[in-house]
């Protein structure tokens, strides 16, 4: 079996170890072996990330629109076979894996574009025959930390502004999906970039983390994965003076209104809480329904789980693949425990299913009769799991939706504008949906939370230049 090797310094290095990739809906499917590096070898990608900071700085901005465009090219090109690729190593459904790289492509594409738009000001002094100047400059070698559950996007929406803005990368993924980021670090590796500038560094969080964390040459952190690791960035990277973006959990509200129109409020639902197998940051695990339509509401969301299909996300019929790995499958059927012994009823689902081939497969799961207090709608459980919380009206429905540590989005099912207007205004989250799942956003705007789910400026659209550069300010005696 190929080893697929870190790169490094422009070199594909073999790593101190290997790890094996492995499909979650077939066991026996080995995707590859894949190298791990040590902590020399990430010094060693650091380093060559920092001897390459002024040549990309340096090399303008016709070279980095011509480096992101060929790439965005190429990954929408092949959106097919790395699509397939995705699904098989994370799980999500054919379409949602295409859909999700053709993302990447589109994200590249956009930060093309923003190489050729990135502007400054002129300003008069307040002194006399003084001009003043406010320039933007890259911020130097950026570490880039990211998840399993999007890894082909979330790396895009990182490491495209990071380049397109003159820094050098050095690029950790996760351990569950290393076939996504070498393919997209292979394609990266021949879009003409300067040697060092953009550095592929596989390997234990305990290692290569932990050296992009304490790395006085690393001038900034961008991490996407759990609150309690994304503390730990904020506080190395603070202690020392880096620059962190750190972008974590969420325990986001549906909101369904009386005066809902119940098929979109059950999709929203649907889709929301369950597909991509509820493993998003943004999936709808908290539905909030008003007293007079509950009971229709239930019943309607029930029969549309009755009608979903879990299985090989290859597979066309399917709706639902396979949890990621064997401890994220424990930590749904944890939760769904609890939920139980919490006093709340188990509608629908629940349960390890066992399928043709041999894979983490998890029937949805749908708990009513809950109130927020609970651990189940208050812990993020990353799965295939909502809960049903029956609120009196509008203004209760706002407060239980508000009541949470985290605020990355919202959403709300309605036919009033008044009271839509109203949720937009009141709701503490980064990101409001109305009529829509709180799954589901655009590549061009920004992207965040507020509460423990976000911290620093706002990723993805003109916002990244918020994190990817420095401001400078220059008078100019006339």
């Amino acid at each position: 079996m190929s080893v697929y090797k870190n790169l490094i310094d422009g070199a594909w290095v073999t790593g101190s170890s290997v790890v094996q990739n492995v499909n979650p809906s077939d066991l026996s499917d080995v995707l590859g072996e894949y190298s791990q590096a040590d902590t020399a070898q990430s010094l060693l990608a650091i380093d060559a990330a920092c001897k390459a900071e002024k040549v990309w700085a340096n090399s303008g901005i016709q070279a980095r629109f011509d480096a992101l465009d060929a790439i965005g090219s190429e990954i929408l090109s092949r959106k097919g076979e790395l699509g397939e690729l995705l699904s098989r190593e994370e799980g999500k459904t054919l379409v949602e894996g295409i859909g999700e790289v053709a993302r990447a492509g589109q994200i590249f594409k956009f930060f093309a574009g923003e190489t050729l738009r990135l502007s400054g000001e002129v300003l008069p002094s307040v002194r006399p025959n003084i001009e003043v100047q406010v320039s933007r400059e890259p911020v130097g070698t950026v570490g880039i930390i990211t998840p399993w559950n999007f890894p082909m996007a979330i790396p895009a929406w990182k490491i495209a502004p990071a380049l397109a803005y003159g820094n050098t990368v050095v690029f950790k993924p996760a351990s569950h999906v290393l076939g996504s980021a070498w393919a997209l670090a292979e394609i990266i590796s021949r879009a003409g970039l300067p040697e060092g500038v953009f550095n592929l560094v596989m390997g234990a969080g305990s290692v290569v983390g932990n050296e992009l964390l304490t790395n006085n040459k690393v001038k900034a952190v961008s991490f996407t994965g759990s609150v309690n690791t994304g503390a730990r960035v904020a506080a190395i990277c603070s202690a020392r003076g880096a620059k962190y973006q750190t972008e974590m959990g969420g325990k986001n509200p549906l909101v369904v209104l009386n005066d809902a129109d119940l098929p979109t409020a059950v999709s929203c639902a649907i889709n929301g809480a369950y597909f991509s197998t509820g493993q998003r940051c943004t999936a709808s695990s908290r539905l909030i329904v008003e007293a007079e339509i509950h009971d229709e509401f239930v019943d309607a969301l029930v029969e549309e789980l009755k009608g979903l299909r879990v299985g090989n996300p290859l597979d066309a019929s399917t709706n639902i693949g396979p949890v990621i790995n064997h401890n994220q499958l424990n930590q749904d059927l944890e939760y769904i425990q609890i939920g139980r012994d919490e006093g709340a009823t188990l509608q629908y689902g629940g349960e390890r299913l066992e399928l043709e081939t041999d894979g983490y497969f998890l029937a949805p799961a749908l708990f009513t009769n809950t109130h927020n207090g609970m651990r189940i709608n208050q812990e993020e459980i990353f799965g295939p799991v909502a809960s049903v919380i029956k609120v009196a009206d509008f203004d209760e429905a706002v407060e239980v939706a508000n009541d949470t540590v985290f605020g990355l989005c919202a959403g709300i099912c309605t036919r009033s504008l008044n009271k839509a207007t109203q949720f937009k205004r009141l709701s503490q989250a980064g990101m409001v949906m109305v009529n829509l799942p709180t799954a589901g956003v655009d590549y061009h705007v920004p992207f965040g939370g507020t509460k423990e789910s976000s911290y620093g400026v706002r990723e993805q659209g003109r916002y990244a230049a918020e994190f990817y550069t420095t401001v400078k300010t220059t008078y100019l005696q006339a």
